[in-house]
């Protein structure tokens, strides 16, 4: 009787790693899915068109960053694979529309001439910038 509680455990053990498993991919695929919906690369089914949204992609894929610090070591190869591929791919495409409005701005926006090296150059001791960054840049 031992042995087959024994067989039982393991075969529940195993069932709820697969589940696990299917969650993480469905987790890993949700954040995606909501970074290109917010780079504008896919329509938002809730607003039925597609939005940019710089700022909340660039926190999503920072979510996927931390995820991935976080699992370090504990996920399968092709978890860790997917999570690694998914961050890539989304980096890249944030730059490319980063770099895309961008260019669009600059292309709208009356020509001046550029500030010059003191003006841009902060005070020593002075506060640099009021709003904190809390993004990592991907570049």
């Amino acid at each position: 009787m031992e042995i087959r509680e024994k067989q039982n455990t393991m075969t529940e053990n195993n069932t709820d790693k697969d589940i696990n498993k299917y969650l993480f991919i469905n987790l890993v695929t949700m954040l995606s899915i909501t970074a290109m919906q917010q780079l504008g690369k896919l329509v938002n089914p809730a607003a039925g068109k597609a939005d940019l949204n710089l700022a909340a992609a660039q926190t999503t894929i920072d979510t996927l960053d931390m995820l991935s610090a976080k699992t370090g070591g504990n996920l399968d190869k092709d978890e860790a694979r997917l999570l690694k591929d998914t961050i890539a791919s989304l980096k890249m495409n944030y730059v490319e529309t980063r770099d895309e409005e961008e260019r669009k701005a600059n292309k709208d926006a009356p020509k001046t001439e550029p500030p010059s090296q003191s003006e841009s150059a902060p005070k020593p001791g002075s506060d640099q910038t009021k709003d904190p960054k809390f993004h990592k840049s991907y570049e």
